[in-house]
């Protein structure tokens, strides 16, 4: 069974954006290490508990550290950018890191309407042309533009021996149709959706239309799930990313992910019992998380699963990380 780590950078109370970030290099290491397929890490834009705003420059330095694990983006946010230039910088990493490199494009705005605003003159106008912009980006990334494109003679240099993988993230139907009619893999974030991931699925396989290299649908389902020796410690780890979750829905001021003797005060102060909505959240023993990845990779029929994994210390993400793995790569 094929297990991926995706990388949120998460910065805890009491720690800074640069242990952070310094964490996530160290992260890569141990999933090379435990057998992973791919690490990914994310992009989000001025969002309280997260470090990392730019993948590419992670993915250069992860890459320079790591020797065959796939790295990559999980997401760069398109409708900010040209897709040129995102051709360019992941051409650029594929041809020092060659077959190891993936391009995970997503749509979301990652971070607050100010950010947006920031960052681009007109967001909405970007994700109106996301089609466009997808399929102007797989064609910078096959250097396959029609003889008549005014792109045709225009090369997204360094032009690597083996291209970005792209993938086409995303939480609904429509991204998997978008998926689907660009001949592209999809990973599907069950981890942040409220919809039918089996069916949205099931669309995006039965409408894919091969084109370039990839010839048969792909999917990547990606959960949130936290490990543990135990039921109780796993449950106990996942007070923090609850409470955190909690004050980001309501907009409530936060440091970065809070500490357990935190989360615990503030469950007991207003009487919450926070296991009654475990929100899609996959938390347990090794057996435990286990069984639940198997079936659900059953269920949404993926070709492999992903793991995001929210805790406060980073030495009980990486523990995480490495038990799930002791039931599942065999």
């Amino acid at each position: 069974m094929k297990i991926s780590i995706l990388d949120q950078a998460p910065i805890s109370s009491g720690y800074s954006p640069k242990e952070a970030l310094e964490a996530s290099v160290q992260l890569a290491l141990s999933a090379e290490r435990l057998g992973f397929t791919r690490y990914w890490i994310a992009e989000h834009h001025d969002l309280s508990g997260f470090a990392c705003s730019a993948p590419e420059i992670m993915l250069s330095y992860i890459g320079a550290k790591t020797k065959k694990i796939r790295i990559g983006a999980g997401a760069i946010l398109l409708p900010y950018y040209k897709p040129y230039k995102i051709a360019e910088s992941f051409n650029t990493l594929a041809t020092l890191f060659p077959g190891r490199v993936d391009l995970g494009i997503g749509r979301a705005p990652g971070g607050s309407a100010e950010a947006s605003m920031a960052l681009s003159d007109n967001f909405l106008e970007g994700v109106r042309q996301m089609p466009e912009k997808v399929m102007e980006l797989l064609h910078f990334l096959h250097n396959d533009f029609s003889q008549d494109h005014m792109f045709a003679k225009l090369s997204a240099s360094p032009l690597p021996e083996t291209s970005p993988e792209p993938w086409l993230l995303g939480t609904s139907r429509k991204s998997a149709l978008m998926a689907a009619e660009s001949g592209s893999a999809y990973a599907f974030g069950q981890f942040m959706s409220e919809q039918d991931g089996k069916d949205i699925i099931k669309q995006y396989r039965k409408n894919f239309i091969a084109r370039g290299t990839l010839q048969k649908p792909k999917v990547i389902l990606t959960v949130s799930a936290i490990c543990a020796e135990t039921t109780q410690k796993a449950e106990e780890l996942a007070l923090s990313s609850m409470l955190w979750k909690i004050k980001a829905e309501n907009n409530e001021g936060t440091d970065g992910i809070p500490s357990i003797e935190e989360a615990k005060h503030y469950f007991r102060r207003l009487n919450v019992e926070p296991f009654n909505n475990r929100n899609r959240e996959i938390i347990g023993s090794p057996k435990e998380v286990a069984e639940h990845l198997m079936d659900m990779k059953h269920q949404y029929q993926a070709d492999e699963i992903m793991i995001v994994t929210l805790v406060h210390q980073f030495e009980d993400r990486i523990r995480s990380y490495e038990l799930i793995p002791n039931e599942l790569i065999k």
